[in-house]
Order: C-alpha cells, then sequence, then structure tokens
C-alpha cells in the first residue's frame, strides 16, 4: 500500500487508514480485523477516547501488542465524561489535556502517541492554553505530532497559523465536498488532512440503493437528487467504493482517509476497493483529466 507524509512531518501514513470506531469490542473478532489490515500494509490506526468510553483504546491496545512500533497510533482527547454518569461534555482545559493523555498511554499500552489530535473545538477555547499543551507534551516526547478534527473554518484559522500542528481530521466526499476550499490553506500551513465519512455512510458503494433512506437527503442532496447522482455516478463506475476512495486521494492534501471495519469482510470489500481505486486514478492521471471530471454531479 502507498504512503503519504503526513503535512510537513516525519510520518508517513498508509492512503487507506484504520478508524477505531465502527471495531468490534469483542477481543478476537477485533484482533482479526487489526491483523488483516496489518497484513495489508495499512499503518496507521485512528481511535479516540471517546470511542466506548476507552475501550476501544484498551482493544487496540492489547491487539497490536508488540507490533506497536510498526504503526502509527493516533487518538484524540476533549471530549470528558465521568464513571458512572451518563453522557459526556467537552473540555478542553490544558490539565485536562494532559490527565487524558496519560490515561490514553494506559489504555493503549504505550508510552508515547504519534499524532495527538483534539476532539473538535470552538473559537471561545483557551487556544494559547491549548496549543502550548500541545507543544509541551510534543517536548516531553509523549507525542510525536498533533492535529485536530474539526470542519470549522474559524477554528482553524485561529489553530493553524498559531501551532505546528500537522493533522486536520474532516468529514469529506464526493457528496460533500465543503473542505475543498480550504485544502491550499491548509498544505500551505505545513499540515495534511486525514479524511472520514469517505463512503458517505455507505452512499458511496455498491449498496447505495439499500442505504437509501425514503425521505432522506444527504448533505446538500434532496432526497430526488441524491438518488439520480447515486444512479448517474453507478452507469459510469461499476464499483461506487473504489470512486469514492478515488475521489480522495486524487487530493494531494489528503495523507490518508480513515476507513471503519466492523468485520473482515468489511475491511476485505475496502482492500479491493482500494485497489481498483487506483486503477481509476492512473487512468484519470495517464489521460490529464480533472478532478471534476472524475466526479460527475447528476442533479
Amino acid at each position: 500500500m502507498k504512503k503519504r507524509q503526513l503535512g510537513s512531518s516525519d510520518l508517513f501514513l498508509s492512503e487507506i487508514s484504520l478508524g477505531g470506531m465502527s471495531l468490534s469490542t469483542d477481543k478476537e473478532r477485533a484482533a482479526g480485523i487489526v491483523d488483516m489490515a496489518l497484513e495489508a500494509g495499512i499503518n496507521y490506526f485512528d481511535t479516540a477516547d471517546l470511542y466506548d468510553l476507552g475501550v476501544n483504546e484498551t482493544i487496540i491496545g492489547e491487539t497490536l501488542g508488540k507490533r506497536r512500533q510498526d504503526i502509527i497510533l493516533a487518538t484524540k482527547v476533549g471530549n470528558r465524561w465521568t464513571e458512572g454518569v451518563e453522557g459526556w461534555h467537552w473540555d478542553a482545559s490544558p490539565s485536562y489535556i494532559k490527565k487524558a493523555l496519560h490515561a490514553s498511554l494506559q489504555r493503549l499500552g504505550t508510552d508515547y502517541i504519534d499524532v495527538y489530535q483534539l476532539h473538535g473545538g470552538t473559537i471561545e477555547d483557551d487556544w494559547d492554553g491549548i496549543i502550548n499543551t500541545f507543544e509541551d507534551l510534543k517536548k516531553d516526547g509523549l507525542i510525536r505530532e498533533y492535529g485536530i478534527s474539526s470542519v470549522r473554518p474559524n477554528v482553524l484559522q485561529r489553530f493553524l497559523p498559531a501551532s505546528s500542528a500537522k493533522s486536520i481530521m474532516m468529514q469529506y466526499s464526493a457528496l460533500d465536498r465543503r473542505p475543498e476550499e480550504w485544502f491550499d490553506y491548509i498544505a500551505g500551513e505545513g499540515a495534511s488532512v486525514v479524511t472520514r465519512g469517505t463512503v458517505a455512510k455507505g452512499l458511496l458503494t455498491n449498496t447505495w440503493q439499500d442505504r437509501l433512506q425514503p425521505g432522506n437527503g444527504y448533505n446538500s442532496y434532496t432526497p430526488d437528487e441524491l438518488t439520480t447522482t447515486l444512479a448517474g455516478l453507478a452507469t459510469h463506475y461499476d464499483d461506487l467504493h473504489a470512486l469514492a476512495l478515488a475521489f480522495n486521494l486524487k487530493e494531494s492534501t489528503i495523507a490518508s482517509t480513515v476507513i471503519g471495519a466492523s468485520s473482515q469482510a468489511q475491511l476485505a470489500q475496502t482492500l479491493t476497493a482500494y485497489e481498483k481505486s487506483m486503477e481509476i486514478l492512473d487512468f484519470y492521471k495517464a489521460n490529464e483529466l480533472t478532478k471534476s471530471e472524475l466526479y460527475q454531479d447528476h442533479r
């Protein structure tokens, strides 16, 4: 599997990465998925302390075991919960970030995080305090790089110029192109985008007809527009999953696209689609076609 540099850092991520959010809480099942990912050349694993309230980090840490040094591990911070109390609340204070990091390190069974990400954020947050905390953690060797999971332009404009962040996680797909206008800005600040939502809740797969919900659109698409667009794409591509991956990976600012998997079969489908996406990209590169010609909106 090909790898891409994360911003101006020394980290090179596999173009497809494994997201922990969908990973089974059954250790044996989770281990099978992680093993398959590693065998396929996936080296970037993304989780968060919020996923299953820490259980996801524990499972990933136990499953990786001694193979920790072979992968690039990312987790997130900012959503605070109290054991035994329902729900969580936002806490991006320096003291909590430090406390949460040590808790994540313990659950993951490691002494450092490769990419530590703020799991959201608002313009009202103490950004000087947040950035200084990340920088201190980096100096202490507890994290290698840091970033943020956010699609808010005002937050990015406050965070990026004042920091050495290398990773911006954003929802982005052929059905949600809003982040495109910020790609050049992000790259200019020495960072890369890591995408989530690439297959748009399964709409950009070959099971798209089964995923359509009566009366529901997606993003800016009305229900009728969504059906028309997906049907139009399906007439041009025999694998919408491959198209979804190719669409994202055609962007040089994108370092990796995070794909979840709750079973080995799901991961196998993604890996097959990835191979086909390389063929799509090679064709368009050879014919010097643009990204707009890769994807035609049929609304």
